[in-house]
């Protein structure tokens, strides 16, 4: 009796295993392989505005989180210099004025991170030339993720057509950075020393 009973245990749960393994495979639908052998080469495409945005927001990102590095060292040491010169490729032409008010400004708030958002890009035609700007905002923190606030910038960007015509690629460069006095001042939203 105790053979029988064992027996037919052991039945029911090696039908109830078949059972259960037989309807995983019905719900697994496509294996991860075959997946791959169907997807196609299709990406995403951006209008060329969408793009030229995200860049600018992602340079505008690059060079202050560059300055803030910089500005936390000791600005004398070969890390500096290496820092202070990937700062200066974001630009068409830098000299000593270049980073004055955008590093008086993160020293003088004492600011040890910035978070961008918001950007707005747009052109302005002046005589025969087209100007590019950027108007974005800027969250500053300071020591111990204590927020000091956010504030509205500016900055102006060229693009520059690479030679080869063909792949109709551009460098992207800053021309002017935190260089204009904030069309709002407010002392409300910020720290003031």
């Amino acid at each position: 009796m105790k053979t029988i009973s064992n027996i037919l245990f052991f039945t029911i749960l090696i039908g109830i295993i078949m059972t259960s393994c037989v309807k995983k495979e019905d719900n697994a639908g496509p294996s991860d392989l075959e997946k791959l052998r169907n997807t196609n080469n299709i990406s995403v495409k951006m209008d060329s505005a969408q793009a030229i945005n995200s860049i600018t927001m992602q340079k505008v990102q690059d060079v202050l989180d560059l300055s803030t590095l910089y500005l936390s060292g000791q600005k004398n040491t070969e890390i500096d210099t290496a820092i202070y010169s990937k700062i200066e490729k974001y630009f068409q032409k830098s000299d000593s004025t270049t980073f004055k008010d955008l590093f008086k400004e993160l020293e003088s708030l004492n600011v040890k991170k910035v978070k961008v958002s918001n950007i707005n890009v747009f052109q302005k035609i002046k005589e025969k030339d087209t100007l590019h700007f950027a108007k974005f905002n800027v969250e500053y923190t300071g020591d111990k993720n204590r927020k000091i606030g956010n504030f509205e910038r500016n900055a102006q960007y060229t693009l520059v057509s690479k030679p080869d015509q063909k792949s109709k690629e551009f460098k992207f460069y800053f021309v002017k950075f935190y260089s204009d006095a904030p069309e709002k001042d407010s002392t409300s939203s910020g720290v003031t020393k």
